[in-house]
């Protein structure tokens, strides 16, 4: 099973930009799809993008439909997720897995990272 490290949270106001950053170890990280996921305090965790092995698939869920875009790096075993028109309600803890069996968010995602917060200030 993969390890993965994400970074690139912050402090960013309203309407602002990130680019997340997913760091994968292992051998086999281009036969997984990845995904980011967040979760916001007294909230579940939710799929927000999700990305096939080979890019031909992608997920999102609609309320970041439009303004995030998720793409992966398989060469450098990384996968990003770039978000824009960032809102308030956008802060939450991101993280980023890895799927043998999809990329939907019935898929069994593991490998969960530490995280990284994302602050969004109105």
């Amino acid at each position: 099973q993969a390890q993965v490290a994400e970074s690139g949270g912050g402090l960013v106001q309203a309407g602002g930009s990130l680019r997340l950053s997913c760091v994968a170890s292992g051998r086999t990280f281009s036969s997984y799809a990845m995904g980011w996921f967040r979760q916001a305090p007294g909230k579940d965790r939710e799929l927000l993008a999700s990305i096939s092995h080979g890019s031909v698939s992608i997920y999102y869920a609609d309320s970041v439909k439009g303004r995030f875009t998720i793409s992966r790096d398989n060469a450098k075993k990384t996968v990003y997720l770039q978000m824009n028109s960032l809102k308030h309600e956008d802060t939450a803890v991101y993280y980023c897995s890895a799927s043998e069996d999809g990329i939907g968010p019935h898929a069994e995602w593991g490998a969960w990272g530490q995280g990284t917060q994302v602050t969004v200030s109105s």
